[in-house]
């Protein structure tokens, strides 16, 4: 979770990238609407835990601001609008479809609870962002929703079907947060690897990217939110292969390193699938560093099926880990499923999470003496290509900024280096 404040208005973001792209939108749109001290929370479903925090930190902004109007939006709030507008702190519940209009700003209290049939969505609009601020990097919306159905998940219920940004307008927005001064973007979307389809042209992730690239040659540094290890198309391989502004890590959609723990939570991949996928990314692209995220105790996994997943971290080499506890959410087909006890599904988190500090020592001690390329997020510190923390000895490098650095040490997670 994140907060970011301005005079005007406060938003709340929980959850992923797609969510802080989206909040920067509403901040637009509150402000354009003179909203002064409204609180905005943009809620996340992934989890029941997520969810808590929500409605947790919804409690405590109205004992802190009393007389604000909160309004809440995001997954959750799509999923159990009911259930948001029952509490009585909050003011206003808005839909995903709702929060992206700008006109839904304008009569924030005409409706009490404005929430529209997600799956009804055909379109996603293009929403330009002039910037984000006090973030050295930016994000663009590219794709929303999904078509699959992994029994674990309720986010297609929050975000509705799969539909894509048309090219012109992830162009232009590209192109004004580089006029804007960010050196780096990250694409986001809930099913980024299913872009394409519903435009004209049928063009492919990959075949986007790499007109985007061509059509903006000033952007320096491309990063991909997360995409599935087994929907790489042609082009995209290609960039992974040929294209430097192309950031060598790839966070990969893994859920799991058991094939029949897979099975049953319908994933398009099986283990082999995605030791496949690392293989051929680190020979066209040595170096190239993997994120994952992974289930801890889904149901019906056996202690068995559980160290196929652990063994999945040394197997593909993956470095930067997000480890969920397995959350059952109501109206998912896993929900129904024989239940692995909380205790247990813990103490696997617990494991993974270990074993995946070990792996990345292991990287960052890898990286000592050798020369990255660090994007300054604030004074002093930054990330490298590969996503690494940096500590960097001279702090007078301007935020936003890409300095040249020589790695000579590793410090409570991050790696030390020198400005050349």
């Amino acid at each position: 979770m994140s907060g970011q404040g301005s005079p005007a208005v406060d938003i709340l973001t929980f959850g992923c990238r797609l969510n802080a792209y989206e909040s920067e939108v509403m901040r637009g749109h509150a402000e354009a609407a003179g909203l002064k001290g409204a609180i905005i929370v943009n809620t996340c479903a992934v989890t029941a835990e997520a969810e808590r925090q929500a409605r947790q930190a919804i409690r405590r902004a109205r004992r802190d601001r009393p007389d604000a109007e909160i309004i809440v939006t995001g997954c959750a709030a799509q999923i159990d609008p009911a259930g948001f507008a029952a509490m009585p702190e909050v003011s206003r519940v808005l839909g995903n479809a709702e929060k992206l209009r700008a006109e839904s700003w304008g009569n924030v209290a005409d409706v009490r609870v404005s929430v529209n049939d997600i799956m009804s969505v055909t379109e996603t609009a293009s929403h330009l962002t002039a910037g984000f601020d006090g973030k050295a990097r930016a994000f663009i919306q590219v794709q929303n929703g999904c078509d699959h159905r992994c029994t674990f998940c309720i986010i297609p219920y929050g975000r509705g079907p799969a539909r894509s940004v048309p090219m012109g307008a992830i162009v232009a927005e590209t192109r004004a947060l580089v006029e804007a001064g960010f050196r780096e973007i990250v694409m986001t979307g809930v099913d980024l690897t299913s872009y394409g389809p519903d435009l004209p042209g049928q063009p492919t992730l990959g075949q986007m990217i790499r007109r985007l690239l061509a059509a903006v040659p000033e952007l320096e540094r491309l990063r991909l939110s997360s995409i599935d290890p087994v929907e790489i198309d042609d082009d995209l391989w290609r960039l992974i292969a040929e294209e430097p502004r192309l950031m060598p890590h790839l966070h990969l959609s893994i859920q799991a390193g058991d094939d029949m723990v897979l099975k049953r939570m319908k994933r398009r991949h099986l283990r082999a699938d995605v030791q496949t996928t690392c293989e051929r990314a680190r020979s066209l692209r040595p170096g190239i560093v993997f994120g994952a995220d992974l289930i801890a105790g889904f149901p019906t996994e056996t202690e068995e099926m559980f160290l196929n997943t652990l063994n999945l971290l040394d197997d593909c080499g993956l470095t930067w880990l997000h480890i969920f506890p397995y959350s059952a959410r109501k109206g998912t087909p896993a929900a129904r499923m024989p239940q692995v006890p909380m205790d247990r599904r813990k103490a696997r988190a617990a494991a993974l999470r270990a074993a995946g500090e070990r792996r990345l020592d292991a990287f960052l001690a890898g990286q000592v003496g050798r020369e990255v390329a660090a994007l300054v997020e604030k004074p002093g510190e930054g990330r490298s290509e590969h996503y690494a923390q940096v500590r960097l000895a001279d702090d007078g490098a301007p935020v936003g900024s890409v300095v040249r650095a020589h790695v000579t040490g590793v410090q409570d997670g991050a790696l030390v280096a020198r400005a050349l």
